[in-house]
C-alpha cells in the first residue's frame, strides 16, 4: 500500500502547518484579491496579473465538514515580495481570487508544480 503524500511530508497535514512552513521559507506577506489587483496587506501595494507568479498551491479539505475546503496559494511578485493568498474552493470560492488567478495564468506567470 502506498503511503499518502501528506504522511511523507508532515507540513501538508493541515493548513496551519503548511502556512507555517511557507512563512518560514520566506513567504510572509499576506495578499488579498481586489477588483484592482492583488493587494499586499502590509503595504497596500497593488499588483497586476503580469507582476505575479504562483509558485505553488495546496488544497485542504475539512475533516468533519466536506464544505470546509480551502486553498493556499504561494506567490512571488516581480519586485521580490513573497507571500500567500488563501481562499475557499468550490461553492464558497471568492470570485475575485478566481478571476485574478485566471488572469495570472493568461499572462503566463503561473508555475505548474508536479
Amino acid at each position: 500500500m502506498k503511503t499518502p503524500l501528506n504522511e511523507n511530508i508532515p507540513f501538508l497535514r493541515s493548513m496551519v502547518t503548511c502556512l507555517s512552513k511557507v512563512v518560514n521559507d520566506g513567504y510572509s506577506e499576506d495578499f488579498k484579491a481586489t477588483s484592482g489587483g492583488l493587494r499586499s496587506v502590509s503595504t497596500n501595494k497593488l499588483y497586476t496579473p503580469d507582476q505575479v507568479r504562483v509558485v505553488n498551491f495546496f488544497r485542504f479539505e475539512g475533516f468533519s465538514d466536506p464544505d470546509d475546503n480551502a486553498v493556499l496559494y504561494v506567490i512571488e511578485t516581480n519586485d521580490g515580495v513573497k507571500g500567500t493568498l488563501i481562499d475557499a474552493y468550490g461553492a464558497y470560492a471568492d470570485p475575485l481570487v478566481y478571476k485574478f488567478l485566471l488572469d495570472v495564468e493568461s499572462a503566463g506567470r503561473q508555475t505548474v508544480v508536479h
